[in-house]
């Protein structure tokens, strides 16, 4: 479980594919406190340390993994958004992030507006479910976001200085390919709504 609370834009270094799994290799300033074992949000998507070298450490992302989130599209050199898993006596700052990206959103504009940011993204629902909701949450890359100008297929989001520094928003433009992770409750409310609907009208 994640709060989407980003700790650090880090650098690719390697990508390596086995078959149709991507090793992933990511230099950070943390790695001499992670462990073999210890699950990660990179973008949003909880993944699994699997080797330690030096100041870089390696997960491995599936083949399911790369066809429902951006994590296929990394090159060397790119910033993933990164998150350890949320400590059961800290504070949850953001949200409940589980780290299991629903799809993909496209960014269809940045505007600038006196110190801060809007970002428009456009989705095409792959469920029922997968909504936004006004003042409610979303994960984008992983950050825990408040959803603004929400519409059936996309909504907007509010980057502040600080997280489009600390996070790699500071990248994303127009036609970028980003993660989304709905709000955990928003889905289970949705769908216990469509199963009374239609129950009701079977």
């Amino acid at each position: 479980m994640f709060s989407g609370i980003i700790e650090e834009a880090a650098r690719v270094v390697k990508l390596e594919k086995e078959k149709e799994n991507l090793h992933i290799t990511m230099q950070c300033s943390f790695v001499n406190e992670l462990k073999i074992d210890q699950s990660i949000s990179h973008n949003g998507v909880c993944l699994t340390v699997v080797r330690k070298e030096n100041d870089t450490y390696t997960v491995t992302a599936i083949k399911e993994t790369l066809e429902k989130t951006n994590l296929g599209l990394l090159r060397p050199g790119d910033k993933v958004n990164l998150e350890r898993s949320t400590k059961l006596d800290g504070r949850l700052d953001g949200h409940m992030v589980q780290g299991h990206v629903d799809q993909t959103a496209v960014c269809i504009s940045v505007t600038e507006a006196g110190g801060s940011w809007y970002y428009s993204f456009e989705y095409e629902p792959v469920q029922d479910d997968y909504i936004t909701v006004e003042k409610g949450s979303v994960s984008v890359n992983g950050v825990s976001l408040t959803v603004v100008n929400s519409k059936q297929r996309s909504f907007e989001v509010a980057i502040i200085p600080f997280t489009w520094e600390v996070t790699n928003f500071h990248l994303i433009k127009k036609g970028t390919v980003v993660n989304l992770e709905f709000d955990i409750l928003g889905k289970y409310i949705a769908r216990i709504v469509k199963q009374q609907l239609e129950g009701r009208f079977k």
